[in-house]
């Protein structure tokens, strides 16, 4: 099982994305669809795939609060296999060089997630698309491990 990880840049793969987003925050959590796309053109949009198989999604894009990093998804089938990761990782790479605060709102199920990779969680949850979060920063001064 190979893991690839590749920023989008054409609109073909740009509606792999939006199958993956609509599967994982529409059909599986009941987020509504009018919530889920927004920010599109500001946004840099990464697809993970498996073995040439889409498998997730992510993007960050800036806000006036630094780097946000936003709509991670991984399809049932492939959760717990590094896709996650990967995405993380792509991303951080791309956007620690940025020297802006890096940070995620984080839903309340994978805050261990994002803990195990430099993010600190700040505050109380609060409610989002119907979902508790967190806000989550990340620790630039540690990096990130690959």
């Amino acid at each position: 099982m190979q893991i690839t990880t590749v920023k989008i840049e054409d609109k073909q793969r740009l509606a792999m994305v939006w199958q993956i987003r609509k599967i994982v925050f529409v059909e599986e959590q009941g987020v509504d669809e009018s919530l889920e796309y927004e920010f599109e053109e500001e946004s840099h949009h990464y697809l993970a795939l498996i073995d040439s198989v889409p498998a997730g999604t992510a993007r960050w894009r800036r806000t006036d609060k630094g780097i946000k990093l936003e709509r991670f998804a991984v399809l049932k089938a492939y959760r717990n296999k590094g896709v996650g990761a990967s995405l993380l990782s792509n991303i951080l790479t791309e956007s620690i060089p940025l020297e802006s605060k890096i940070y995620l709102h984080a839903q309340e199920t994978a805050v261990a997630f994002y803990a195990n990779y430099g993010f600190t969680k700040q505050g109380n949850a609060f409610i989002e698309a119907d979902i508790n979060h967190f806000l989550m920063v990340f620790d630039t001064s540690i990096g990130f491990a690959r």
